[in-house]
């Protein structure tokens, strides 16, 4: 379906470009003949002119006489020569110059990047994912699925499909409904059983109308306003994970610790959580 909506948009942009360059032929086309037209006026005046001219000519010399000064004005011709036409071919570079560019570039505008791709091998039988692996839906239904080592059995949650272990990396999550989770995990933790705060998750939680971080307690946090939207940061390098509000960059809570091992971004949510696009720019060099 992915690739029918890629092939769907490449003939909609090869028919508009074929209406466009057929725009421009007729556009152009009928400014000739616009011209050729007044031509064909201006040739069939001075035709008519010729033969009134060579019909006096052919005259009795006295009545040839009487009117030469009148044929005389009428054979000074008046008309100038054909006039150029600028831009009257079609403009070829327009439509073919870096046409595969152009296109692909116009392409990125219906094309969506997520930092995070969801790993639905590692998805709790209650949790659903959208087809597009991006966003992440808990009903009370549970579903038919394999019981494989990845997948977490007690905890409502799902990991994302690729593991950090240097460098910096960000992803924006919206949040909503009565209840939610985020953050990252450590490879090595056991998928199975029940789950509870230790040194091996570093998250934030939406608990009834608290904002907690997992600690052990829980650490309560101030938020001055219902969240919406909140970004995990992770530098595996300096051992730190921090939690902010991305619309005005207010930080929540920073966990420090010493990782030694991948950390995998982590959902868990009592109704849905979608992870955000992020803004993609080319630049040429």
């Amino acid at each position: 379906m992915e690739f029918e909506k890629l092939q769907q948009f490449l003939k909609e942009e090869e028919a508009a470009r074929i209406t466009a360059l057929r725009e421009e032929e007729e556009q152009k086309s009928q400014m000739m003949r616009k011209k050729i037209e007044k031509m064909t006026e201006e040739i069939s005046s001075l035709s008519e002119q010729i033969r009134a001219i060579e019909q006096e000519l052919g005259a009795e010399d006295i009545s040839f006489l009487q009117s030469y000064k009148d044929t005389q004005i009428r054979a000074q011709c008046t008309l100038g020569d054909p006039e150029k036409v600028s831009g009257a071919l079609i403009h070829v570079a327009k439509h073919l110059g870096n046409l595969k560019y152009r296109v692909w570039e116009k392409m990125l505008g219906t094309v969506q990047y997520t930092p995070v791709t969801l790993d639905p091998n590692t998805a709790h039988p209650k949790v659903s994912l959208s087809e597009d692996l991006t966003s992440v839906r808990c009903s009370d239904e549970r579903q038919q699925v394999p019981g494989n080592p990845e997948r977490f059995d007690g905890w409502s949650c799902v990991l994302g499909s690729e593991g950090f272990s240097s460098g910096r990396h960000f992803w924006d999550v919206e949040v909503g409904g009565e209840g939610w989770e985020v953050g990252v995990i450590k490879e090595s933790f056991s998928r199975k059983g029940v789950v509870a705060p230790s040194t091996a998750v570093w998250g934030i939680q939406q608990y009834r109308s608290e904002y907690r971080a997992l600690t052990s307690p829980p650490t309560v946090l101030t938020v001055q306003r219902k969240l919406q939207r909140v970004r995990v940061q992770l530098d595996w390098d300096r051992g730190e994970v921090s939690f902010s509000d991305p619309r005005n960059k207010t930080p929540f809570y920073t966990f420090k610790h010493s990782f030694t091992e991948r950390q995998f971004p982590f959902f868990s949510t009592l109704g849905t959580v979608q992870i955000c696009p992020l803004k993609v720019s080319v630049r040429i060099k």
